[in-house]
């Protein structure tokens, strides 16, 4: 059967995904309200991010521009978290992030502009981030609860998803640095094939770690000093053939002896200075094969 979008996976072959070049309100003059590390240097980071969809055509992907101006939107090169793509259309996520609020229209525009139907619009008191939303397999999806995605969140993603046959695990986050970090559940977890990930321990809520044990999960540990690093972010481009930041060494080198082919990018600009990996630069439209 053929499919124009559909993304209930975290490791199938990557044919179509969604991404923002960096653009004026990236380079922002206040780098502490966003919480970034420094103002970056917008023409670096647009060459970073060429290079990073290089690497994603190179590895089969069609790559679509989510081009729409968004004045005061920094994160908005952040396309992985304002929505979701199921096999049934778009879930349009609110963001937790008070700055962030208002992507969330402007990606459910560009998204139907490209064939996918919205499914269901998270409402009200809902807060959902894309970061906190890992699917561990087809019809099972983990929902971090922490300060980006709250339990309204967690209720309208069930009535929009159990519908579809698809069961919910929640996954209650530490506080770590508290309300203005970003501590998302994919901050601490990367899946790069169906039954491996890449864990961050120490933060790792310990009945969700048994969970993935239990389900025999083979999990890779990031060391503590590749966590700041964004050690555990890492975009699967199909079963056991990923992307992560340069300058993770051990984390590398421990994936490649799990078996994995391990791609990297220079995002010094894109990603340490803003808080955000491949995969949050990234938004899967399909994933299929």
């Amino acid at each position: 059967m053929s499919r124009s979008y559909g993304s209930q996976s975290m490791v199938k072959p990557l044919r179509k995904v969604l991404v923002k070049r960096p653009d004026e309100a990236f380079a922002v003059d206040d780098p502490a309200k966003w919480h970034y590390t420094d103002r970056p240097d917008l023409e670096i980071a647009q060459q970073e991010h060429g290079a990073l969809v290089a690497i994603l055509r190179q590895a089969g992907a069609e790559v679509i521009y989510h081009d729409e101006f968004q004045p005061d939107r920094a994160d908005a090169i952040f396309v992985h978290d304002p929505a979701i793509v199921t096999d049934h259309g778009a879930v349009i996520l609110r963001m937790g992030k008070g700055l962030r609020q208002g992507e969330e229209a402007v990606i459910s525009r560009r998204l139907e502009e490209l064939g996918v139907p919205v499914h269901y619009t998270l409402h009200g008191e809902a807060r959902a981030e894309g970061g906190d939303l890992l699917w561990v397999d087809h019809d099972t999806l983990a929902v971090g609860q922490g300060f980006r995605s709250n339990a309204e969140g967690l209720r309208q993603l069930k009535e929009a998803l159990e519908r579809l046959g698809v069961r919910i695990i929640p996954v209650q986050l530490p506080y770590y640095r508290g309300p203005e970090g970003c501590l998302h559940l994919m901050s601490l977890i990367s899946q790069v094939d169906h039954q491996v990930a890449v864990v961050y321990p120490p933060l790792m809520p310990v009945p969700f770690w048994r969970y993935l044990k239990d389900r025999g999960f083979r999990l890779i540990e990031v060391p503590d000093e590749e966590f700041e690093t964004m050690g555990p972010n890492v975009l699967a481009l199909a079963p056991g053939n990923c992307l992560m930041l340069e300058g993770n060494p051990i984390t590398r080198r421990r994936l490649e002896e799990a078996g994995c082919q391990v791609l990297t990018y220079k995002g010094n600009e894109i990603s340490l200075k803003a808080e955000g990996g491949p995969t949050c630069l990234t938004r899967p439209i399909l994933r299929w094969g």
